[in-house]
């Protein structure tokens, strides 16, 4: 697909996701960090 035909999907509000590889998708500023936390008795 080109991309012209891909932004003409887009634009009339088609599902365009079945063109998307989303095995890797990743939203910054959302990764996961581990983090230690002590609480008092």
């Amino acid at each position: 697909m080109k991309a012209e035909e891909f932004d003409t999907k887009f634009d009339n509000d088609e599902d365009i996701t079945e063109f998307l590889d989303l095995s890797q998708v990743r939203r910054p500023g959302y990764e996961q960090k581990r983090v230690n936390i002590d609480f008092p008795v």
